[in-house]
């Protein structure tokens, strides 16, 4: 594994992360979401991304993450990085959802508790909820550092204009932000014109989620929707509808290309954002280690000619293939 310095800090984290978001919680195989945290940090990831509604049902991925690093890894503690973020919907009522200050010290207690923690490496406010004052939510994050229930913050999906509001709010208090995570693949590549520029003018790292456009950007869907695929559900973030023919065929022509340079589809996404030097690290998840295994091979080939990069900019040249 390669390993990059996280914005302006000292802090080290690994080119690819393992993402916890699905096949990690309460309805998933306890022994698989076992073997996949076994198999990523034996190949060097160190850095393990949660948020407390992880699951279904929310909260369990903490709670299996928490079980599984007791029985095999807690001699390893100090040897990762482990996150974890609030913000969205967790448990009933008015304070169990949004950006408040009660609902984030509420949530960073429960998740230490579902995880037997003592504190979090990075804990992050999982979006802006359009209501709070982005001064409370701030004041937040950093007495959650003060009180040493986590080393660093970072913030998640928040707009440019309060982007940029919560690094001079972090800055000010001698807290940083430490890293900005912002959905970001070839299919959206919206952070690219101000939330990445921002991360890097103002010493925060940035780590991309949903690197793989939820499956667009793999091979499953260059002949079609597959039966029991997640576009295939009647709920979830990837809908029927998202699979349009414009972006299958994007796919199609990103997949040979891919293949021309001895990787797999996924593998070449995966670089592509890597290649921008301002990108600390993707996140990926996983549903089995042999899929793990092909997207941590990523590693072995992050570089691009020129000429295969403005081969991807032709592809990518509709603004029509960008989700919105």
């Amino acid at each position: 594994m390669e390993f990059n310095y996280c914005g302006h800090s000292g802090l080290l984290l690994p080119k690819i992360s393992l993402g916890l978001w699905h096949n990690f919680g309460s309805v998933d195989s306890y022994e698989t979401a076992t073997a996949m945290i076994l198999r990523a940090f034996e190949r060097d990831v160190t850095h393990f991304d949660l948020a407390n509604n992880y699951g279904p049902e929310p909260g369990s991925a903490e709670r299996n993450f928490g079980k599984i690093l007791k029985e095999n890894l807690a001699s390893h503690r100090d040897e990762m990085i482990i996150s974890s973020k609030a913000g969205h919907d967790m448990w009933p009522g008015p304070y169990g959802d949004g950006s408040s200050r009660k609902n984030l010290m509420a949530s960073i207690d429960q998740s230490l508790k579902r995880t037997g923690l003592e504190y979090f490496d990075i804990f992050y406010s999982h979006r802006y909820d359009g209501v709070t004052p982005v001064e409370e939510t701030m004041q937040a994050l950093i007495d959650i550092v003060r009180q040493g229930k986590a080393l660093y913050v970072g913030i998640s999906k928040y707009p440019p204009l309060l982007q940029q509001k919560c690094y001079d709010i972090l800055k000010e208090a001698h807290v940083p932000c430490l890293i900005s995570q912002y959905s970001y693949n070839m299919f959206n590549r919206a952070p690219e014109a101000e939330n990445i520029p921002l991360a890097a003018q103002n010493g925060s790292g940035f780590i991309s989620f949903s690197p793989l456009a939820q499956g667009l950007l793999t091979n499953r869907y260059l002949n079609g929707i597959p039966e029991g695929s997640r576009a295939a559900r009647a709920t979830g973030f990837l809908q029927t509808e998202t699979v349009t023919p414009a972006r299958v065929e994007a796919a199609r022509q990103l997949n040979e290309l891919a293949q021309q340079r001895g990787q797999s589809l996924a593998q070449m996404a995966l670089a592509w954002i890597l290649r921008d030097e301002r990108v600390t690290s993707v996140i990926i998840g996983a549903s089995s280690v042999q899929q793990l295994d092909n997207n941590l091979d990523t590693i072995n080939n992050l570089y691009f000619t020129d000429q295969e990069l403005a081969r991807i900019e032709e592809i990518l040249k509709d603004p029509e293939l960008q989700l919105k």
